[in-house]
């Protein structure tokens, strides 16, 4: 069974007294395939380490985190840019747009989201999403760039039934984590309405833990209890559940 994490931050500093043993603790429960999303150059060194330390198991992405969309928000897009021609990047992520810490960077985060959906388009890349708040506002602009060459996922899904539905019109994958094992995280009240062709599984260690690890680090060995979950969801296998998931992760990541 080999199962995929499209999202993990594995070269945070949440874990750098143990790295090396919890990523061959997710290895060895079958967790084989971690793709990993970019915040912005100062991590980039890390991320190449992480390749070279694990260069069988590691995709990583190029991409600046709406979060970190400051001022110097184009010499940030440049080096995204400029990583794609020296290193293999399997998407351009994360990006997108959040509301939740500071509303007035909004016009800034829309330009540098406009700009890398463009920059993944022209690279043939799929996109990696990041929304939060900002359900309306990062619709917006995918109804602007809709095109056949415009695919990807929608990381960390947290919307509604109507919102899961749209995200899919625009040929995205729905990442889903720990939050459908949350008592309130409301996407398992739904999901089974939704093909399982569009789900991929993610844990965006080392935030959102699934439960009972709700508050604590999360990791990517953690993916089973959202494998669990869904299976519970699905009514199907969690061999299947994890069969299936990695299947869409390689249509979309062509790897």
């Amino acid at each position: 069974m080999i199962i995929t994490d499209t999202h993990t931050h594995l070269y945070s500093e949440a874990f750098d007294e143990d790295r090396h043993d919890m990523i061959h603790r997710a290895i060895n429960a079958g967790i084989t395939r971690f793709f990993i999303p970019a915040i912005d150059s100062t991590y980039t060194e890390r991320m190449l380490q992480l390749k070279q330390d694990f260069p069988e198991h590691t995709f990583l992405m190029s991409g600046l985190h709406p979060t970190h969309v400051k001022d110097n928000y184009k010499e940030e897009l440049r080096h995204v840019e400029d990583v794609l021609s020296q290193h293999k990047y399997y998407a351009i992520g994360e990006i997108g747009i959040d509301l939740y810490w500071d509303k007035s960077t909004l016009g800034i985060q829309q330009d540098a989201f406009r700009k890398q959906i463009q920059l993944a388009k022209t690279h043939k890349l799929p996109i990696v999403i990041h929304c939060r708040e900002a359900f309306d506002e990062v619709f917006e602009i995918l109804e602007e760039e809709k095109s056949d060459d415009l695919f990807g996922i929608f990381h960390c899904f947290t919307g509604n039934l109507e919102h899961a539905q749209l995200a899919i019109s625009y040929n995205m994958k729905l990442g889903i984590g720990g939050v459908v094992t949350f008592k309130n995280g409301k996407i398992d009240k739904f999901l089974e309405e939704i093909d399982l062709k569009h789900i991929v599984l993610e844990t965006d260690s080392p935030y959102l833990a699934p439960t009972p690890h709700r508050g604590k680090r999360n990791e990517s060995f953690y993916i089973l209890r959202v494998i669990e979950k869904l299976a519970e969801i699905y009514q199907i296998s969690e061999e299947e559940i994890a069969t299936v998931t990695t299947q869409n992760s390689k249509a979309i990541f062509g790897v």
